[in-house]
């Protein structure tokens, strides 16, 4: 499949690519890596007449430490250098490991982590071919006015379907978002929608620069399972965050946050008080999953996986392996 018609614009600064942004955001893309964004220009998804390429901004690379002992993350890393930054396989390894998942080494090398936390929501009966969809009466996300998977909703059910996201959810991560209007900092947790279509509250012309971990969230023990139907190189289809802290045997704090069965990442609510009573905590987390038909895998299986996955996380963390 070839790609549409578009212009490329090369900013020289970040300032020149907000303005620019802000002037064409009806009809422009942003791109960097683009392993995500180019497969689905060849399908048609989106024709803008625009991409806005920020991949030479050098003040979005980086793993930055701040003062507080957390790190500022430059949203144009790549997955590669989370995956190898010692800092994270130390003090942050629940990132680190969600990294280590994402696709296959070479995608890695380009994919970035602002494009892993923005990917669109991805639907067997959305990310198609424009002729495959066209055949289907196109689809509420695209084109179209019925979802597939819910007949009879007005909401897209369009899963989410990034790996690092879950992992920042326990991190207590913020992003920070810049406009022509200026800047701000939003929690990962308030920045997505649980709607395929409108996917994020990213406002018309931002751009993500950053992502902020605080230091409260250093040397949590961590794990991340993913369920995919290769080994390798493939979107999750269920995926499970778990950070621990504790000291003397006694645990402090947990975070439990699920990608990829859901239209948004979920972050658990207070699941430290099911901790002990792990059939029950396996119980909320796959009440929580609402996985629908988006992908080759049945409902079924993604929300029994799911469970199993926490166990095998929960294990690892108790025997010291993560």
């Amino acid at each position: 499949m070839s790609l549409p018609v578009f212009e490329v614009y090369l900013p020289e600064s970040l300032q020149d690519a907000v303005v620019f942004y802000s002037r064409n955001v009806a009809n422009t893309k942003i791109v960097a890596g683009g392993t995500d964004l180019v497969p689905s220009l060849k399908q048609r998804l989106f024709e803008p007449d625009y991409l806005l390429d920020i991949k030479s901004l050098q003040e979005l690379y980086g793993i930055h430490e701040i003062s507080d002992g957390g790190l500022r993350i430059g949203s144009l890393t790549t997955i590669t250098d989370l995956v190898q930054s010692p800092i994270l396989q130390k003090h942050f390894p629940v990132l680190q490991q969600a990294a280590a998942t994402v696709a296959g080494p070479s995608l890695r090398n380009v994919g970035t982590l602002g494009g892993n936390i923005c990917l669109d929501t991805r639907c067997y009966w959305y990310n198609q071919s424009y002729f495959w969809r066209q055949s289907c009466g196109f689809c509420i996300k695209k084109d179209g006015t019925l979802c597939h998977v819910a007949p009879g909703s007005k909401q897209c059910w369009a899963v989410y379907s990034g790996d690092t996201a879950a992992a920042l959810l326990t991190l207590d991560a913020r992003l920070r978002l810049v406009s022509a209007k200026g800047e701000r900092l939003l929690p990962v947790s308030d920045f997505f929608v649980n709607d395929g279509l409108i996917r994020n509250k990213m406002n018309p012309g931002e751009i993500l620069c950053d992502i902020l971990i605080p230091g409260k969230s250093r040397d949590y023990h961590g794990a991340y399972e993913k369920y995919r139907i290769r080994g390798s190189v493939d979107y999750p289809l269920a995926g499970v965050a778990v950070a621990v802290k504790g000291s003397n045997g006694e645990v402090e704090d947990v975070r439990i946050a699920l990608t990829a069965v859901n239209p948004l990442p979920i972050l658990l609510k207070d699941p430290i008080t099911l901790f002990h009573n792990r059939d029950e905590l396996q119980k909320l987390v796959t009440r929580t999953a609402k996985p629908l038909k988006t992908s080759a895998s049945t409902m079924e299986y993604r929300r029994h996986i799911i469970g199993i996955m926490l166990k095998r996380s929960l294990e690892k963390l108790a025997a010291g392996k993560t």
